[in-house]
């Protein structure tokens, strides 16, 4: 991912149970990086990432996978057509929870909500987060990989 997009900020890492099936505990994280690529481009790219790591999409569109890379916010943009912003980002603590400490003064494109305030009022009761601490460099390398595969 830095090859392609240069320097990255990365979020903790949290870990959830799965939202919708049952199946294994996810691993989750928010990166930032500015790119001058249209967001078509970019979902281009970050397909063809989750492809060299092995991504197979085939089987349920709800389930566990090695990769999953969606892009959340491109600025301030509103695309319902691109679907950005992500509907996604404040139902489910685990994109909202690392995007607001990846970018607490950030706000909602749509609602004008700064991510950090969303994140402080939404309930972890129906879905608990765990932010891990640890050595998280096995995760490293998934994200400066390289299209060259």
């Amino acid at each position: 991912m830095q090859d392609a997009f240069g320097p990255l900020s990365m979020s903790s890492v949290y870990q959830n149970k799965p939202v919708g099936f049952s199946g294994a505990d996810f691993l989750n994280l928010v990166v930032g990086f500015k790119s001058q690529l249209p967001p078509p481009e970019i979902v281009v790219v970050l397909s063809a990432l989750e492809e060299s790591s092995g991504r197979v999409r085939t089987g349920p569109i709800l389930g566990s996978r090695e990769l999953d890379l969606d892009l959340l916010l491109y600025g301030s943009m509103v695309d319902p057509d691109r679907k950005l912003p992500r509907s996604d980002i404040l139902r489910y603590a685990f994109v909202l929870g690392p995007l607001a400490e990846l970018a607490p003064a950030l706000v909602h494109p749509v609602t004008g909500q700064a991510f950090n305030g969303a994140w402080q009022k939404m309930s972890l009761r129906e879905q608990p987060l765990k932010r891990l601490s640890g050595d998280f460099s096995r995760i490293r390398p998934l994200l400066e990989f390289s299209l060259k595969k």
